[in-house]
């Protein structure tokens, strides 16, 4: 029998690093520090816990890029959108889940495979020396002992910026005499969002609401850390100008609200959040704002003026290495080939390109444990367009965490009219990917 792959980190790409290792018969020691040791953004002991959104973002295959990498993750048997389909949550267009139920899902999975074994407690410092073959999985909360050593290994400085946690609210505290069921456009099943309505009076307010509320302060040697443009808070939106919002999380066009006459100024989209559809997150409303704050003005959006909060929002520091610099073609660490790393410390951002890391580095490190090559997926598909620029095709001396888009494909060849350049982007991708999962024998 080949000899176990150590993962540390049971988040969503370690989950799916494990699942993909041991599904090819290679033994699995998954290591995961809660409840021993806590984080400042997990409420849960479960694994793959999501901790900001519930959204695994747009699932059209064929005309986005994140809904091409759901379709690619599933013909690769992932666990993670296998629990994710079992347990979709109505949100247009998007591919939404019940948090709780998507967790518990994937826990009791591997907990039940039986060449996983799952020990709960930190990992300090560095893997020993004779785990041979190790999957760095821990993620935008790595503890400080395994950074400090990852960073004296590597002799890089990591970058660092900070992710927001928005607000989740109790659907039935919501008043429906103001608010209204609508998808932007129609879009989906047509009604799977809730809709708050401002005018032009209620958004300035807000937004000086915003600008003057009291914000979470600063550890001195947070200060300087940058944010992540896809997971900016709100407050900051609104710094930077007083239409930031009007474009952005509360644009109001393909919308239309029922209980009044004309366009509305600006809208506030809440989604949902739990299978149930009692809770509901306010969509691009991460914050650092304080609680009280919180409180205070979110109740001014029309429509929440009662509302009661299951969750409020909250900040984290996010870590990741400078993956371009400090990894080769397939994940390894080059000052220390026996480590791998996946998730959002290699600089993906997003629950579905983590996950497709660990999907990907999972099969790596099975591949090495059973005697082969591991062979990058092409990078005409999601899978290795992803690969290929956290490995050398980002540029190290600017690296940024980045979603999947297809300005990370190769170029198409021959013409095509814009509207059939992401379809035809699509289209290689899965046809490509076919030809590599033959190669590998994705199990089933």
């Amino acid at each position: 029998m080949s000899k176990a792959v150590h993962i540390v980190g049971g988040g969503l790409a370690g989950s799916e690093a494990a699942w993909q290792v041991a599904s090819r018969g290679v033994p699995v020691i998954l290591h995961e520090m809660r409840p021993t040791r806590k984080t400042d953004a997990h409420h849960t002991d479960g694994l793959a816990e999501l901790v900001c959104s519930n959204s695994f973002r747009s699932d059209d295959a064929e005309n986005n890029a994140v809904g091409l990498l759901h379709e690619e993750m599933r013909r690769m048997n992932s666990l993670i959108m296998r629990a994710a389909d079992k347990h979709k949550v109505p949100a247009g267009s998007a591919l939404a889940v019940d948090r709780d139920e998507f967790s518990r899902e994937v826990t009791e999975t591997l907990e039940a495979h039986p060449l996983i074994t799952i020990e709960r407690g930190e990992v300090v410092g560095l893997p020993p020396q004779d785990w041979k073959s190790v999957i760095i999985a821990t993620g935008p909360l790595t503890s400080p002992s395994l950074s400090e050593a990852i960073l004296d290994l590597c002799g890089e400085d990591s970058l660092a910026f900070f992710d927001a946690i928005a607000p989740i609210i109790y659907k039935d505290s919501i008043n429906f005499d103001i608010a209204w069921f609508q998808s932007r456009y129609d879009k989906g099943e047509g009604a799977d969002y809730i809709n708050l309505p401002m005018n032009k009076e209620q958004y300035e307010t807000f937004i000086d609401a915003l600008n003057t509320g009291e914000k979470a302060d600063f550890k001195e040697w947070e200060k300087d850390t940058p944010y992540f443009e896809g997971c900016m808070p709100i407050e900051v939106m609104a710094e930077r100008g007083p239409e930031t919002l009007r474009f952005g999380p509360m644009k109001p066009v393909g919308l239309q609200s029922p209980h009044i006459e004309g366009p509305c100024h600006a809208v506030v989209q809440l989604r949902q959040d739990n299978k149930l559809g009692t809770l509901y997150n306010m969509v691009g409303f991460q914050t650092k704002l304080k609680y009280g704050a919180q409180t205070e003005i979110f109740r001014t959006i029309p429509g929440l003026e009662d509302a009661q909060f299951a969750r409020l929002g909250g900040l984290h520091r996010n870590t990741f290495i400078n993956s371009p610099l400090v990894l080769d073609s397939i994940m390894r660490m080059k000052a220390d080939p026996r480590l791998r790393f996946a998730g959002q410390i290699t600089g993906v951002e997003g629950y579905v390109e983590s996950a497709a890391m660990g999907l990907i580095t999972g099969i790596f490190a099975a591949t090495e444990q059973m005697g082969g090559t591991p062979v990058p997926p092409p990078e005409t598909t999601a899978f290795g367009a992803l690969v290929s620029h956290i490995t050398g095709g980002a540029d190290a001396k600017t690296f940024q965490p980045m979603n999947v888009n297809f300005g990370l494909f190769p170029p198409l060849e021959g013409r095509f009219k814009r509207k059939d350049r992401k379809p035809a982007k699509a289209k290689r991708a899965l046809d490509n990917l076919t030809g590599w999962m033959d190669m590998l024998d994705v199990p089933a």
